[in-house]
């Protein structure tokens, strides 16, 4: 297992999609279903030993939320805001290229 290149806040870019997103959560290897797994193609399956991470996503036409290996990732240079309406919600900023988690105010 290695150290997660990104972090949670983190503006990337898919390596071949394209789509961009915040991202939210990060496990340090695979943590998702095996038919999830084998829904991608051979060809293109990344490894299960890396870390993935889950995005807040956004393309042309909508917003969702997706799950990408680290291998498919690339920082995203655009300096355009993320339009997911979660990121709102969720996130401050952004400030640099990166947003900032929202402090939690206990009710």
């Amino acid at each position: 297992m290695r150290l997660a290149k990104y972090k949670i806040g983190d503006v990337v870019r898919h390596r071949v999609y394209p789509f961009r997103g915040v991202i939210f959560d990060v496990d340090p290897t695979f943590n998702n279903t095996e038919e999830w797994w084998h829904s991608i193609p051979a060809e293109v399956r990344p490894s299960k030993d890396q870390p993935f991470y889950h995005l807040l996503a956004e393309n042309d036409k909508t917003t969702y939320v997706a799950y990408v290996s680290e291998q498919n990732l690339l920082p995203d240079e655009t300096d355009k805001p993320c339009r997911h309406p979660m990121v709102a919600k969720m996130f401050e900023g952004p400030v640099d290229g990166t947003y900032r988690l929202k402090a939690v105010r206990p009710h």
